[in-house]
């Protein structure tokens, strides 16, 4: 995947997710973000990688997002991959 194709991918989960009031206030504890700045912080590419961190941790919200956005389950994944940062999985 494109870094290009990467960033839009990125783009919809973040969106997907600051649609969901729940999992949003879960997204902004996990990451200590907070809402008024998610514009801001969706040009980052290290922001974008925290987003798609925060996805690919539930199946669920995998599942969710790649069928509301018609993509295939591997995508948020390959998407992370080719972000800057993005292939350097630090899980610990």
């Amino acid at each position: 995947m494109e870094r290009e194709q990467a960033e839009i991918v990125a783009l919809k989960a973040l969106a997907w997710i600051a649609g969901d009031r729940e999992l949003l206030s879960v997204f902004l504890g996990s990451t200590g973000s907070y809402a008024e700045d998610l514009r801001g912080q969706a040009g980052d590419p290290a922001f974008m990688v925290s987003v798609l961190d925060f996805l690919v941790r539930e199946d669920a919200w995998i599942v969710a997002f790649c069928n509301a956005e018609d993509l295939p389950y591997e995508t948020p994944m390959l998407a992370r991959r080719a972000l800057p940062g993005g292939s350097d999985i630090h899980w610990t």
